[in-house]
This record gives structure tokens, C-alpha cells and sequence, in this order.
């Protein structure tokens, strides 16, 4: 993995002083993510991020792939809590990231293996998560771990709609 690191790396749970680590590597998969059509701004969300990363920590939800002294990888997952009444209990996969320099050695498999197992143990019958969609790579890898596609996202700009509505009313009023 790292030719001046002989140690092998662990999947952990995150410790509360692992936050601002992982908090920075949330930033850089919200980065990351923007190549693909992702709205979120990464650098102004740490803060929040953080916030988010801690409260999954303190509920056993944030785990960490730690090779030596250095985080490279993170999963945070909880199970559902919504109002309505489900036929499953359903486990969601709000993240998952490994360093590219850290890729293709299994630590996301170990890291979602970990998360799936954590899950069970609190009694969820299924894992959700969502993938951005023109990120193939990652798509691949969650079929390859045996995800299927669930739902399916659209999403249409809205930006100049109003100026092109304009332009075909004044168009067919003239």
C-alpha cells in the first residue's frame, strides 16, 4: 500500500479524536463528488460535516480505515429513523471514502463489510445508499458487492428557465 508503511491497514471505530481527520476527508469525496454533478460546496460544509461525523461517532455509526497513525478511509452509516412504518428495518450508507492513493486494496470492501455488519447487528434487514450517477466507478463497485439499482434520481436545471419561457411566450405573442 504505502512502500515507507509496512503496517496493515484496520477497520476501526472512529474515536472522537479522529473527527477532524475524517472531517478533511469528507471535504475532499465532497470535492471529489462535484466532478460528477454534485451540488454541495465542500470546503463550506466542514463545519457542518463535522458536526454530522461526530454525532454518527458517538452512535457507533463512523467507522475508520487507519494505516499506522494516519486515517485513509471512512464509512458513516446509521440506522433509519423516519415516521413511517417499514416492512424492513433499513440501514443507510451516508458515506464512504478511501484515499485514491489507498484504492484497489480492499479497504472499501473492508470498510462496507464492517458498516453491513454493524447494521445487522442492530437489526437491519437492508443497506440503502445512493451514488452519484455518472460515477461509474463507484457504481461498479457497489454491484460488484452485490447492490442492485434501488431508485433513480432526476434532476432538470432551472437556471435561464424562466428567461427561455420569456423568450418562447414574446415569440409566439408576436
Amino acid at each position: 500500500m504505502d512502500p515507507n508503511n509496512n503496517s496493515r491497514p484496520t477497520i476501526e471505530r472512529a474515536t472522537q479524536d479522529d473527527i477532524d481527520a475524517v472531517a478533511d476527508l469528507w471535504v475532499r469525496l465532497a470535492r471529489d463528488q462535484r466532478e460528477y454533478e454534485s451540488f454541495v460546496r465542500a470546503a463550506d460544509n466542514r463545519e457542518t460535516m463535522r458536526e454530522t461525523l461526530a454525532a454518527h461517532q458517538v452512535n457507533d455509526g463512523l467507522l475508520v480505515a487507519r494505516l499506522g497513525d494516519s486515517i485513509v478511509g471512512f464509512a458513516s452509516f446509521t440506522i433509519e429513523r423516519g415516521s413511517l412504518e417499514l416492512d424492513a428495518t433499513r440501514g443507510l450508507l451516508s458515506n464512504l471514502y478511501v484515499d485514491p492513493a489507498y484504492r484497489d486494496h480492499g479497504l472499501g470492501t473492508a470498510l462496507l463489510e464492517a458498516a453491513e455488519e454493524t447494521l445487522t447487528e442492530r437489526g437491519a434487514a437492508v443497506m440503502v445508499l445512493e451514488v452519484m450517477a455518472a460515477n461509474e466507478a463507484a457504481r461498479r463497485f457497489y454491484e460488484r458487492q452485490g447492490y442492485d439499482t434501488y431508485r433513480v434520481g432526476m434532476k432538470r436545471s432551472l437556471e435561464n428557465d424562466a428567461s427561455s419561457k420569456n423568450d418562447t411566450h414574446s415569440k409566439e405573442d408576436g
